[in-house]
């Protein structure tokens, strides 16, 4: 147990990437680019198994996952897509009115998504990256995933139309989508969550192909007072502390009692969870008790994490939701727990980490879109803008953009 001060001492938050994996992931990169399919294969057998091929899932075979997997899975996939379908639609940017200088909406032509396949299988990454993509109208989304696929990640590529799925992943993969092979073609920007190999890569191929973001560890920060539920609480961590042993956690108590009820539960728990080892490390490593003395340290406690997940319990937690300025995504109240927002909500749950809340927003249908504006001067309007212009061009020793504007102010024939 620490106090606000203390922890804000002693804490550093997770680097989003480790320099000394760069040179390696460069030459798996570089190699990719080079020799394209050969080299994609070379090292999805090195890292995944001599017996492990790159090869495309056909559209049939996809069918038949989606068709296989139980029907209560396959309902509930269902139920998640039109949740973060309405959601999505309701965020999206509108159309500009037409009129002097406005924005044009593009969608994104061709989109990457990487879903992992490693301690856990993520079919509702490809929800939450690709229903967003196709509400911004993306025409061709393809998804890579390590071999050999697994059902119910082939079962939402199926549900959500996507046109290429790849038994590719690690390096190899992003390499691929950022570059193109004899196989894959190139996309335009890559999106989904990975390891510190997949994130690193993701890091170098920026600039070449657009990415949602370099993700660290997972994050949760939850705020409990003398009214919370402290079993709820303790499972909440156990939750995030599953997904691997680097994920973080926070309990943030304004009450001590509870902040030891919840840290006994959760030590409890975590005895008998089915991912116990993943959790006792995680927890173990990677989790902080922090008692906050009022209300205003718990909120300024969330803005200096600013987590990936920020879930405030209190008596009066409706209150904190303005205050809260740095989180990828807030849970307000007991029935708001973070996992709801992983898999159903809405929003999508590829969320800024490693402290990047503070500058960056979740993944959204808004990322699948480009802007370009439109610049429409008349004559009759013309001397306004020109003679703003001109001065500043001057003034920067660009004399042929001064000339360029002062020829229009002198008239002439502007066919």
């Amino acid at each position: 147990m620490q106090t606000a001060q203390q922890f804000k001492q002693s804490y550093r938050p997770a680097g989003q990437e480790d320099y000394d994996i760069s040179g390696r992931v460069l030459d798996i990169i570089r190699d990719i680019r080079k020799n394209g399919d050969e080299a994609l294969s070379r090292y999805t057998k090195q890292f995944d198994g001599e017996e492990a091929e790159v090869r495309e899932i056909p559209a049939q075979e996809l069918k038949a996952a989606f068709e296989s997997i139980p029907e209560e899975l396959r309902n509930a996939l269902i139920a998640a897509k039109e949740n973060i379908e309405a959601y999505q639609t309701k965020i999206k940017w509108q159309p500009a009115e037409p009129e002097g200088f406005y924005p044009v909406l593009h969608p994104i032509g061709r989109v990457g998504i990487y879903v992992p396949g490693g301690k856990a299988n993520y079919p509702s990454t490809v929800l939450m990256t690709a229903v967003p993509a196709r509400v911004a109208g993306v025409r061709s989304i393809t998804v890579v995933t390590p071999p050999p696929g697994n059902p119910a990640t082939l079962a939402a590529c199926h549900l959500c139309g996507i046109n290429h799925v790849y038994t590719v992943g690690g390096v190899q993969g992003i390499a691929a989508l950022a570059y193109g092979t004899e196989t894959i073609e190139r996309v335009d920007k890559i999106c989904g969550p990975g390891n510190a190999y997949v994130a690193m890569a993701k890091k170098l191929v920026y600039g070449d192909v657009g990415i949602d973001s370099v993700a660290g560890p997972s994050e949760l920060a939850i705020v409990v007072d003398k009214t919370s539920n402290a079993e709820w609480a303790a499972l909440d961590l156990l939750a995030q502390a599953e997904h691997d042993e680097q994920a973080r956690t926070y309990l943030i108590s304004l009450d001590r009692d509870k902040l030891e009820e919840v840290g006994q539960l959760a030590a409890r728990f975590a005895e008998e969870a089915p991912r116990s080892g993943i959790i006792k490390k995680s927890l173990a490593d990677n989790h902080w008790a922090i008692l906050a003395e009022n209300r205003s340290e718990s909120v300024d406690l969330l803005n200096f994490i600013a987590p990936e997940h920020a879930a405030v319990q209190t008596e009066d937690a409706e209150s904190y939701a303005e205050d809260v300025t740095n989180a990828g995504a807030l849970f307000v109240g007991g029935y708001s727990p973070e996992a709801v927002g992983d898999y159903s909500a809405g929003p999508s749950h590829v969320l800024p980490t490693g402290g990047n809340a503070r500058f960056q927003s979740g993944l959204s249908v808004n990322d699948f879109l480009t802007a370009n504006a439109v610049i429409r001067v008349d004559r009759e309007d013309y001397r306004h803008y020109a003679e703003a212009g001109i001065p500043i061009a001057k003034a920067e020793e660009l004399y042929a953009h001064a000339a360029s504007m002062e020829a229009r102010l002198n008239g002439g024939n502007d066919d």
